[in-house]
């Protein structure tokens, strides 16, 4: 349970129609093979005590007199597991037969929910046996102990704050208006859903979109357990459909028509920032809510679900090919409506053969096509200086020639000893301002010749910089419209990998594949052997590492031993977890300490739902103190 997380499953177990003694052995031996492996809650089908293809057997006393002796057995057998589990069960209460939900813990039954909404077409003759539940919450007495009966219960724990836990059944989520909308907006994080939704083709498909949906819309937790093998095939197949679903994402699903158990880890803590960061994320109706609070141990919740540790990258190939035509359209557009905006005639780019700047001449060819402009109006200047390679200059060269732009080229060498001159600077004393002049003296150029030829600077730096403010201030931290400003370094490289491939063009091919093999680099120490001295990732670490960290600093607001955590699993085998906890400590400090960088950065389109802009998603002082991370970080 610690950092918010706890591990859920959803199960569907071999059961025979109507015989309730075995299908409540059959429940209690999946409850203590859930509890073996650590699960929490554990959800199964809708009427799985009885099975739900039971028909006109519903009306019988013996089966329902069957099927509440057979939820005692299964509470007083699981009554030393740290577990709570979801099963279903038809259920009299007053004149009426309502298909429920029972909630076991700790030997008891905590409350049983009824179904509110009860199909009556198509292969549905719900409305046969059973009437329909109520939101509101009476008490019933079971086994001699009063027990909570209807919609609106919502289930939480004393060991987890983030633990709030409400039920709907199977058709209840296909309508209109499913009580899981009330439920979470109410507080529930963990929405479980028994259900028997039988197969047809293709119907798969809709109850992944509806069950996706629900999480997404809610931020919530999604259990999804579904009846299966076992139920009666006179008219019906059940495929035991189980899935797990988080925020929009489906963690975990079980083989179809195979009956199995899935589980996976919710990340409480994730879903409850969602929703504080949606201000029409609007919580209401708890007042309305019968809370019952369950008996759970805490403990510290071992992570088996996958953690990529490219947050920003599609690991399919497909989706990533989708996504970085996305992307590029987005730039593109970006910039397109600037330049027509500003009524600007050419656009001025800074070229040095490193994958930024590459990215921000792809993105402005694109947008000189997208408004029917010549590309020789793309002014690329290569400005080289001490650090330059022959590699990069000649890159620089043959990319700016391939793509068809212009090509100027100013050497700054002299410019900037002569401003060492200026300043009294020893232009052997190789520190900051050594660096620093190089990147001023080339955003100086880059201004002067935008108002030369009537056009704008194009900035070419990334997400990932900004982040770290790993930016010369007023250099290239600087510029008229920042194309690259919402994309990570992680993502930049697919993105130029992904023009790589489409284009025709064998010389732009290459020339990309080669800038692609480059190592990143500010070049502003001269090199040594004619390759590379100052490689970026060596000076402020690796830049897989800053955006995982990035990640889950701003998207999820997740604290400093979380992320750790988080990286720890992310990269095993790939970094000890002494070298990802130093990296991390020089990623918050570098975060707080340059934010003034990031307060005035140009225009520049947002692409992802992590962004930095100051006008939009990523508002904090300049001044803000990083002490209770750091000391955070200290304990770790």
């Amino acid at each position: 349970m610690k950092d918010g997380f706890i591990r859920c499953g959803a199960a569907t177990v071999d059961i025979r129609v109507a015989d309730t003694e075995y299908n409540a052995n059959k429940i209690t031996e999946a409850i203590f093979s859930a509890a073996k492996n650590k699960i929490k809650v554990v959800a199964f089908p809708e009427l799985c005590i009885t099975g739900y293809t039971c028909g006109d057997l519903f009306l019988q006393k013996t089966l329902l007199d069957g099927a509440k002796s057979a939820l005692l057995k299964i509470a007083r057998d699981t009554k030393d597991l740290d577990i709570t589990a979801v099963a279903g069960l038809p259920y009299v209460v007053g004149d009426k037969l309502y298909n429920c939900a029972a909630v076991i813990n700790r030997g008891r039954v905590m409350g049983l929910v009824p179904k509110l909404s009860i199909p009556n077409y198509a292969e549905f003759y719900e409305a046969r046996h059973f009437a329909a539940g109520r939101h509101e919450v009476t008490t019933i007495y079971f086994d001699g102990y009063e027990v909570p009966f209807g919609a609106d219960i919502i289930f939480k724990t004393r060991a987890m704050d983030t633990f709030s836990l409400a039920v709907e059944i199977c058709e209840d989520l296909w309508t209109s208006a499913p009580p899981s909308v009330s439920h979470a907006l109410a507080g529930a994080t963990i929405i479980a859903n028994l259900s028997a939704s039988d197969e047809v083709i293709a119907k798969d498909e809709y109850r992944e979109m509806l069950v996706k949906s629900q999480s997404a819309r809610l931020y919530c937790g999604y259990i999804y357990a579904d009846a299966g093998r076992g139920e009666s095939s006179t008219d019906l197949v059940f495929a035991g459909d189980n899935m797990i679903a988080e925020n929009g994402s489906v963690l975990v699903r079980s083989r179809r028509f195979k009956n199995e158990c899935v589980y996976t880890e919710l990340d409480l803590e994730r879903m409850v920032g969602e929703r504080k960061k949606s201000n029409t994320y609007i919580c209401e109706g708890s007042e309305k809510y019968t809370v019952v609070y369950l008996d759970m141990q805490e403990e510290k919740t071992e992570i088996t679900r996958y953690m990529d540790k490219l947050p920003f990258v599609p690991s399919d190939n497909k989706k990533r090919e989708k996504r970085s035509e996305e992307i590029l359209s987005i730039q593109s557009l970006g910039l397109s409506k600037r330049l027509s905006h500003t009524g600007a005639k050419t656009a001025v780019i800074g070229v040095s053969g490193g994958l930024d700047s590459t990215l921000a001449l792809l993105v402005a060819a694109r947008a000189f096509d997208e408004n029917g402009l010549d590309r020789k109006n793309i002014i690329a200047v290569t400005m080289p200086c001490f650090g330059t390679t022959e590699r990069t200059h000649n890159n620089a060269v043959t990319f700016a020639d391939a793509l068809g732009v212009t090509l100027k080229e100013v050497n700054i060498t002299s410019a900037v000893e002569g401003h060492f001159k200026d300043i009294g600077h020893d232009k052997e004393v190789r520190d900051i301002t050594y660096e620093n002049s190089q990147a001023r003296e080339r955003t100086q150029i880059l201004m002067d010749i935008a108002n030369e030829y009537g056009g704008l600077v194009i900035g070419t730096g990334d997400m990932s910089e900004l982040a770290l403010g790993w930016a010369t201030y007023n250099g290239d931290h600087m510029s008229m419209y920042g194309v690259n400003a919402g994309v990570p370094k992680t993502l930049i490289r697919y993105l130029v990998g992904y023009e790589a491939q489409r284009t025709d063009s064998g010389a732009l091919r290459d020339t990309l594949l080669d800038i692609l093999d480059t190592p990143v680099s500010p070049e502003l120490l001269p090199p040594e052997d004619g390759k590379i001295s100052q490689k970026t990732e060596n000076i402020v670490g690796p830049y897989e590492l800053h955006d995982f960290f990035l990640y889950h600093l701003v998207r999820f607001g997740s604290s400093p031993s979380k992320i750790l955590r988080l990286a720890e699993i992310a990269f095993n085998g790939d970094y000890e977890r002494g070298v990802i906890l130093e990296w991390l400590k020089t990623f918050y400090r570098r975060f707080f300490s340059q934010q003034f960088k990031r307060s005035c950065l140009p225009d520049g389109p947002k692409v992802g739902s992590v962004a930095l802009s100051p006008r939009g998603d990523w508002r904090m002082p300049s001044d803000a103190s990083v002490r209770i991370w750091a000391n955070e970080l200290e304990t770790l």
